[in-house]
């Protein structure tokens, strides 16, 4: 990857980082840890990878993200608002009445978002059903799905991983955002899914395994991904939870909770130190 464009990557997942802490410390509520933790990603995918046009948000042919970790929306309100889909200011109205971000995406009320999500498990199914609908249309766009290590207990993503597999779905990439903590505490000890690579290659997939916070990695990875043909892809990305605010990182506290004046103060000035 070119100096330049690593550079202005770092920048962006820089930025997104802020509007993540802009909006839940705005709205006192939130989830910073899972959203900090997929800031590169949602910064290469929407910057680097996706095919996507923020004055046409609803443009047929573009490519679509389905954040299946619905609660880290955060992250993805960050990156649209750094892409111009709307105002950046408006990451401030998280979780406001009548804001239009709100606590999980929503397709009806958000430009930009491709499916609303929350429920654990179903946004993996409905990135399925868009991989498939293209198929079906003879398009060509890419639907990529960010999904949960914690979320990845539910049964029903497995039943979607079957589907993908069954039905060829190489226009499908699936993103494990491992950041190894969930709600409860660590996900091996809430209820151990893992190993990942290994389930996911016998259910069809094929699987790369990634540092999620390496733009060099995560470019190479997205690329193998687009020559892959006849399976699904799935990408398994190491992350740290909290990532980029160094009283968050690995914090199973900060899955659910807000920083108050102090604490986003703080954390600011740190993001903005490596700036």
């Amino acid at each position: 990857m070119e100096q330049t464009k690593l550079q202005q990557l770092k920048q962006i997942a820089a930025k997104i980082r802020l509007g993540i802490l802009d909006g839940v410390h705005a709205a006192s509520s939130g989830h910073p840890g899972g959203s900090l933790s997929i800031a590169e990603l949602i910064t290469y995918l929407y910057f680097a990878e996706m095919k996507v046009d923020p004055s046409n948000p609803k443009w047929e042919d573009r490519d679509r993200l389905v954040l299946s970790k619905g609660h880290t929306a955060p992250a993805l309100y960050a990156a649209l608002a750094e892409k111009g889909f709307f105002p950046r200011e408006e990451l401030k109205t998280l979780r406001h009445v009548d804001s239009f971000l709100q606590g999980h995406p929503d397709m009806k009320g958000t430009p930009g978002v491709d499916m609303s999500t929350g429920s654990l498990g179903l946004g993996f199914s409905s990135a399925c059903g868009i991989a498939l609908a293209a198929k079906l249309a003879g398009k060509d766009y890419r639907t990529y799905a960010i999904i949960g290590d914690g979320e990845s207990e539910e049964g029903q993503i497995w039943e979607a991983a079957m589907f993908a597999s069954h039905y060829k779905l190489d226009n499908l990439c699936a993103i494990f955002d491992w950041n190894g903590l969930q709600i409860d505490g660590p996900v091996a000890e809430v209820m151990n899914p893992t190993p990942h690579d290994s389930k996911l290659e016998a259910f069809g997939f094929h699987v790369i395994s990634i540092d999620g916070h390496d733009f060099e990695q995560i470019e190479a990875a997205f690329a193998e991904a687009r020559a892959v043909k006849d399976k699904p892809v799935a990408i398994i990305a190491k992350t740290v939870k909290g990532k980029g605010v160094s009283y968050m990182e690995n914090q199973v506290g900060w899955h659910g909770s807000a920083p108050n004046d102090e604490q986003y103060e703080a954390a600011v000035a740190e993001i903005k130190a490596t700036m």
